[in-house]
Parts: C-alpha cells; sequence; structure tokens
C-alpha cells in the first residue's frame, strides 16, 4: 500500500475519532447533567415522604404558586424519578458504545501508524543492502 493511500486512511481515521471524542464527551456531559436531576428528584421525594396531611404543597407555574395536591405532586415527582433512570440507562448505552467505537478506531489509527513507519522504513532502506542487527 502507498504511502499517500496510508496518510489519506489515517487522516479519515483521525477525524472519525475526533468525532467519537466530542460524541463521548457530550454523553458524559448528558451523564452528569441526569445524575444532578437524580439528586434533585430524590432530594424532594424525601421531603415528600416528611410530610403530613396538613401540609400544602406548591407548584411554580411561571412566576406564580398554586396549591397541588400532595398525591399529584408526589405522583410527578415518581414519573420523573423513572423517567430520569430511563434516560440514565439510555446514556449509559450510549457511553459503552462510543468508548468501544473510540478504542476501535484508536487501534485501527496505531495500526496505519505502524504501517506507514514500515513502509517510510523500507524505503529509507537502499535496494540490494540488507539490514544487519548487531
Amino acid at each position: 500500500m502507498s504511502a499517500i493511500v496510508l496518510q489519506d486512511r489515517l487522516q479519515k481515521a483521525s477525524t472519525e475519532f475526533q468525532k467519537l471524542q466530542g460524541d463521548l464527551s457530550n454523553a458524559v456531559e448528558a451523564r452528569q447533567r441526569l445524575d444532578a436531576q437524580l439528586s434533585e428528584n430524590e432530594l424532594v421525594k424525601k421531603e415528600f415522604a416528611q410530610l403530613t396531611t396538613n401540609n400544602t404543597v406548591y407548584k411554580m407555574i411561571g412566576p406564580v404558586l398554586v396549591p397541588q395536591d400532595q398525591t399529584e405532586a408526589k405522583n410527578n415527582v415518581d414519573k420523573r424519578l423513572e423517567f430520569i433512570k430511563g434516560d440514565i440507562e439510555r446514556v449509559e448505552g450510549q457511553l459503552k458504545e462510543l468508548g468501544e467505537k473510540s478504542e476501535k478506531k484508536k487501534l485501527e489509527i496505531v495500526d496505519i501508524q505502524t504501517s506507514l513507519q514500515q513502509l517510510q522504513q523500507e524505503n529509507q532502506t537502499p535496494a540490494g543492502a540488507s539490514t544487519i542487527a548487531v
């Protein structure tokens, strides 16, 4: 294989690797945001567990606090927790997949670089000369 073809392959693989790294970074950020949302909603759920039937729960709608049924509020938090946990599982799957793709692409880059170095070494050895290791 010629050096030009290998260099083109290396450039393409490097570009793909950089894109995978960007996607991986975005997925990590998404995972961190979901963790923050999960913690916040679990805290709200703990607070709800301490309420008595005499306590009033308010929901903010725009700039206004509107009374809300406790049961409805608790159910909303439970649904939100389920949704967030589902999103976390989805993002975890993306992270795993992107990590595997990234690792494969990294190995591909190393293979191409090795082939390119071997080709360059072969081109530096004069014709008819043999290399002797001492």
